[in-house]
């Protein structure tokens, strides 16, 4: 089946202040797109490139749009300083880059940080995911689903903490011992998992040089820089799951630490760099074939271990419940054809052999939007998505337990005369 994926995903930006829309936001707004078209022409040595363009400011309940630019559609009206609109029902809302009538648009959920650091951060993320193709970047979705087991999560949590340790290193020789060490744990789990070598990477160059393009252009000094990074690694611990969200971390901080020496290392990487490679060359490191107890002690490598093992024994159960009741008890199948997708991928759980279960997502498609709460079981090939069993059925749609169904006209839900199971289906 023909049929074209766009990917819509929040950003690891915390949106945290509410905020008032009234007919005073326009002002708003105007300040936010003023501020940062100042920001990325001071920070445009970073790629050599302004990358400032068309902004989408969303209001996620009303719809709302505040713009910098108008579209060739008409749907954003001139506003004042700034142009204003509804989005589309058929439109996710999220943190991305993509194109919708006639531009390359930057879209940001409101409300934004009150703290203006946080919000160049967020902004500059997402504008340099706008501005990735002409980057000459390709935009990837690559899912790394050994990071949601053990020993992919031990792994990759070892090597952050060998990364802060170099964050916060006092000599050279320091520095170059705790990096050697990130770089053994990262290829540990290659070792382990040897399709990472390949995926992680791809979303290191996707989400990696996002995030550090966010941090970067945020206007934080270099003190500032370092506690922001302790904080965001804390909050990271306990993350349920890094499928999607690991490189947030791993790219930003292996960069900002060799930023210290060399300012304008991104414009040695592009579309096919091994990264991996890179920073082990340019670091100029030999990675130990194995390390001490003192050094696992040192990244505190016994207690993640732990930690890790433990968690491992609650996912077994939190998975075979969700099988239980997306697989194996009667469920509704719908088969995707022309989907645009948004989720959270902090909270992704695979699912060996089925998919991924997506605890909160919407799509909309032809046959209308999907909304859920309460875990959806997305296929390996995003071909198919699998919900509980439908409870509610009436003139505004098909409903269960998490998830709501708006049909398009001419589609239907009904149970399937071969099995227990429910079908989404054309009249």
């Amino acid at each position: 089946m023909n049929r074209k994926i766009i990917l819509l995903f929040a950003s690891f930006i915390p949106l945290i202040l509410s905020y008032g829309q009234g007919t005073g936001f326009n002002d708003t707004a105007s300040f936010y797109f003023q501020e940062i078209r100042i920001n990325t022409l001071n920070y445009k040595n970073l790629w050599n490139v302004d990358l400032y363009g068309p902004i989408l400011l969303v209001d996620p309940v009303s719809r709302k749009i505040y713009a910098n630019y108008p579209d060739t559609a008409g749907i954003l009206e001139p506003d004042d300083k700034i142009y204003t609109g509804l989005l589309p029902n058929n439109i996710n809302i999220a943190n991305t880059a993509f194109t919708w009538n006639g531009r390359s648009w930057a879209m940001i959920m409101l409300p934004l940080p009150g703290n203006r650091m946080e919000r160049l951060d967020f902004m500059s993320h997402e504008l340099f995911h706008r501005s990735q193709p002409a980057l000459g970047f390709h935009m990837r979705n690559i899912g790394n689903n050994h990071l949601a087991s053990r020993e992919g999560r031990i792994y990759l949590r070892s090597e952050l903490e060998a990364l802060r340790h170099a964050l916060i290193a006092s000599t050279d020789s320091e520095i170059h011992e705790d990096i050697a060490n990130a770089l053994f744990f990262r290829k540990t789990r290659y070792s382990l998992f040897p399709e990472a070598v390949s995926n992680e990477n791809l979303m290191e160059l996707n989400e990696g040089l996002a995030a550090y393009t966010g941090i970067m252009m945020s206007g934080r000094n270099y003190n500032e820089t370092i506690s922001y990074f302790e904080q965001k690694l804390k909050e990271f611990q306990n993350w349920p799951t890094y499928v999607r969200s690991f490189a947030y971390f791993t790219t930003p901080l292996y960069g900002f630490i060799l930023s210290r020496t060399d300012n304008n290392w991104t414009m040695q990487i592009g579309d096919t760099t091994d990264l991996t490679r890179y920073f082990s060359r340019v670091f100029s490191v030999k990675v130990p074939v194995t390390l001490c107890t003192d050094c696992l002690n040192k990244y505190g490598f016994e207690k993640i271990v732990s930690e890790e093992t433990r968690r491992e024994e609650d996912k077994i159960v939190q998975i075979a419940e969700f099988k239980k009741i997306l697989i194996d008890q009667p469920h509704l199948q719908i088969r995707l054809e022309k989907m645009n997708i948004s989720f959270d991928p902090r909270n992704l759980i695979p699912v060996q052999g089925y998919g991924t279960v997506y605890p909160t997502m919407r799509i909309s498609d032809i046959w209308g939007i999907l909304t859920v709460t309460g875990g959806a079981l997305l296929g390996t090939n995003w071909g198919t998505v699998l919900l509980s069993k439908p409870l509610l059925s009436n003139a505004e749609g098909v409903s269960g337990n998490g998830w709501s169904l708006e049909l398009s006209k001419g589609y239907i839900v009904e149970k399937n005369s071969s099995d227990r199971n429910y079908i989404l289906k054309k009249k």
